[in-house]
């Protein structure tokens, strides 16, 4: 009878996997059996990436996703919620980006992928389980400069999209470098337990005093000091429970004669729209 295992072994900061067999009694874990000294079964080398986090503007670019099923459509989504220009190469589509294509909101090319197609992208997504278009969409958009990321082989992107938790213009990102998306989403989850809406209110309030202060010409070390005086411990909460004379009072004493009134009454809409996502302070 035989049976099998991997033990991984990291030397040098790289991870070696050593795969043994059991027959007879005896371990063929590439080291020695009996007298003689194996070679490993298979090794496996693999050096861990190190990634640049960073925001990417893609308002009005092109981004090219191959592929028309349930991750394409996640990925198209998040494309079009930042602004960019979408067109999806797939024969076929699910429901919600046929939707999208209805609605004028990107571009279908009713074909599966063909050499060329990424001509002009800025961004491509492979969204597709066929490993020899994996490889032809990566090796084209590598030769272009292009960014690639093929959904879930890290080993053919030259970036990696995180896991996410947004809350208007705060945006939480966790990674694993691919190591442990499971753990990512775990996390997210813990995120987004931890950061709710409010988070969104405190972010646009923060936004609109930042010119208010900049204007007054202050320089740079005392600007620091009068934003961390604005952003007080209690200011989260203030927002959840829309305590409006809290955070007024809070931002005359910190801005006294500075804070303009107009300014002041943007502030007060902010607060009163915050149970309504559909609601447009000025």
């Amino acid at each position: 009878m035989l049976r099998r295992g991997c033990r991984p072994t990291v030397l040098s900061g790289k991870v070696y996997f050593y795969f043994w067999v059991i027959a007879d009694g005896q371990v063929n874990n590439g080291l020695t059996v009996g007298a003689q000294r194996l070679a490993p079964l298979i090794n496996l080398e693999i050096t861990a990436m190190k990634y640049f986090p960073i925001n990417l503007q893609i308002a009005d670019r092109k981004c090219i996703v191959i592929g028309g099923g349930r991750v394409a459509a996640r990925k198209v989504a998040t494309l079009l919620e930042c602004g960019g220009v979408v067109e999806v190469i797939s024969p076929e589509l699910v429901a919600e980006l046929r939707e999208l294509h209805r609605q004028g909101r990107l571009i279908w090319r009713v074909r599966s992928y063909q050499p060329g197609d990424l001509a002009g992208a800025f961004l491509v997504i492979a969204a597709t389980d066929a490993e020899e278009v994996q490889a032809a969409v990566f090796d084209e958009a590598v030769a272009a400069n292009q960014l690639i990321n093929v959904a879930d082989v890290p080993q053919r992107c030259n970036f990696i999209l995180p896991a996410v938790v947004s809350r208007g213009d705060l945006v939480i990102a966790v990674s694993t470098a691919g190591q442990s998306p499971a753990l990512a989403q775990r996390i997210k989850k813990q995120l987004a337990e931890a950061y709710g809406d409010e988070y969104a209110t405190v972010v646009e309030i923060m936004g609109r005093l930042r010119p208010e202060v900049l204007a007054l010409g202050l320089g740079s070390d005392r600007n620091k000091e009068i934003f961390s005086a604005l952003l007080n411990d209690d200011m989260v909460g203030w927002v959840k429970v829309g305590d409006w004379s809290a955070i007024e009072n809070h931002l005359r004493a910190v801005l006294g004669t500075d804070l303009d009134p107009d300014c002041l009454n943007n502030l007060k809409k902010v607060l009163s729209c915050r149970p309504n996502p559909h609601c447009q302070p000025s």
